[in-house]
């Protein structure tokens, strides 16, 4: 490994993990302090808090995911006033598609009755989602600005920017929760105030710091003219967090249709938060991931952003085996922090396993989409999560938990199933461009082919599609006797024989 490189990419990622874990608590603080009013309360700030990610700030975050490629590519190609006309112009977008999920949040109570949530927990949710609404505005544009200094390797001054108004937080949604009359009312309100706070201070700090006179020229009309070139980034960016975020709200749902609701509910619960922490950490490497190949491509330097991701790949197999090895050693303590009984613990240890394998190739998986983001692929990303996540993971979960009783045990490994098979189905210039870990690593490729073959009932049919269709394996894998082997006689199974002539992976 180039730890040169690596070390560029830890010190990025940091930063960035950080200042996304603070961000992330100011909503979070909130309905820790609703949640102390009551257990209605408790219901229904959660339930909003849930909502509200799915359908609005995870949707934000998406759309800010086109300026990775724009400013990422452009600070690259040193065409450095084009970076604020785009911020201007992906800032228009979070303002449009703010107020059209404004109008859904407004409607919330309806839209949850009709989903067959509680009355009483939907009347709290939608008052809690009413005043939260301001916040999202907020929100959009701080993702904006993130991205923004995020392309041009600004993330350091991210932690106190964030950390700050966190700090803040806690004052402002104690005083209107406990000190106004506001009460239930004054946690989302405090919210929004304090993703205002965050916001503007990000803003004065990129029109005043003199490191942002080259990016940074002043609001300008010819942003106008640039909105649907950022757009048809801009969406795929939103449909590729969306698709997966959605992924696991499905999976919460499904629990509830499972024998015994409260305990699997809790269960895959737990399994979906743990998830989200952990891919806390691989946001960071994601970004800097994204970042350096969009500059490097942006400058014309192909090698280097094959290099980077490279080294961005075995930096997240470190990352996952370390999270892995923390949740093994720490398995009878972690799922005490989300419930006390005995009966949810250990079944959640009986999970783990399946759980560690989600959240390995997980975080793979995630650092390849920063990848894409990146290169500026998202419509490819889009298919690929559409496609592994709704047409071969969710049927997968649905099917062996509810035919083969497994409940929700399947359902972690239905993430896992979909974040693995990924790499394996992207054709057309990802698939072409995957080949640099051919080139450059061949015993991690002929990994993950091994990985695939770990569950044979599910995967070795979809590598040997591939086989079929695109005549793939490169030569370089046989010098792993165990892998070609495990593929040889798979293979051989189905008729295929050892001697088929197959190619190199580098004309997939």
């Amino acid at each position: 490994m180039d730890f040169t490189e690596a070390k560029v990419q830890a010190l990025f990622a940091v930063p960035m993990v950080l200042s996304n874990v603070f961000y992330f608590s100011i909503t979070m603080v909130s309905v820790m302090f609703a949640g102390h009013l009551g257990d209605i309360e408790l219901a229904g700030s959660t339930l909003a808090n849930s909502w509200a990610n799915v359908t609005g700030f995870a949707f934000m975050v998406g759309l800010s995911g086109a300026l990775e490629t724009l400013c990422g590519q452009g600070f690259g190609a040193k065409m450095y006033n084009m970076l604020g006309i785009y911020l201007q112009a992906s800032c228009i977008i979070s303002f449009f598609f703010s107020l059209i999920i404004s109008v859904l949040w407004f409607f919330t109570e309806p839209i949850l009755v009709l989903l067959h949530q509680d009355p009483e927990i939907s009347r709290t949710a939608a008052l809690y989602m009413k005043y939260l609404i301001p916040g999202l505005f907020a929100y959009g544009f701080l993702q904006n600005i993130l991205r923004f200094l995020q392309t041009q390797s600004i993330v350091k001054p991210l932690v106190v920017f964030s950390v700050i108004p966190l700090g803040i937080h806690f004052g402002i949604v104690y005083s209107l929760v406990n000190k106004t009359s506001l009460g239930f009312k004054g946690a989302p309100l405090a919210a929004s105030i304090s993703l205002w706070i965050s916001f503007l201070s990000l803003a004065v700090y990129v029109v005043f710091a003199n490191k942002f006179n080259n990016t940074w020229k002043g609001l300008s009309f010819e942003s106008f003219h640039y909105i649907l070139q950022n757009l048809k980034l801009a969406l795929p960016s939103a449909a590729m967090i969306c698709l997966e975020g959605w992924a696991f709200e499905i999976l919460v749902f499904l629990a509830g249709l499972m024998p015994n609701p409260e305990i699997t509910t809790s269960l895959i619960a737990i399994c979906v938060n743990t998830e989200n922490i952990a891919y806390m950490i691989t946001v960071g490497l994601s970004a800097a991931a994204s970042t350096i190949v969009s500059n490097e491509l942006g400058a014309g330097n192909s090698n280097r952003a094959k290099h980077a991701t490279t080294v961005s790949l075995k930096l997240s197999i470190l990352v996952a085996v370390a999270m892995v090895l923390t949740l093994l050693s720490g398995h009878d303590i972690w799922p005490g922090f989300f419930s006390d009984s005995h009966s949810i613990i250990k079944k959640f240890t009986d999970m783990m396993p399946l759980l560690v394998i989600s959240i390995a190739i997980d975080t793979v998986q995630g650092v390849l989409s920063g990848v894409v983001r990146g290169c500026g692929w998202q419509n490819l990303a889009v298919i690929v999560n559409l496609g592994t996540f709704y047409c071969i993971g969710m049927p997968i979960a649905v099917f062996i938990g509810f035919k083969f009783k497994l409940h929700v045990k399947c359902q972690t490994d239905e993430s896992a199933k979909s974040s693995l098979v990924s790499p394996f189905i992207r054709k057309s210039p990802w698939a072409k461009d995957y080949r640099l870990i051919i080139e450059t690593d061949s015993t991690l490729a002929a990994d993950w082919m091994l990985n695939l073959l770990s569950c044979p009932s599910v995967f070795t049919p979809l590598i040997e599609a591939c086989l079929k269709e695109c005549s793939v394996l490169d030569w370089r894998v046989s010098r792993v006797p165990k892998v070609y082997n495990s593929l040889a006689d798979s293979l051989a199974k189905k008729g295929i024989s050892r001697s088929h002539d197959l190619v190199t992976i580098q004309q997939f």
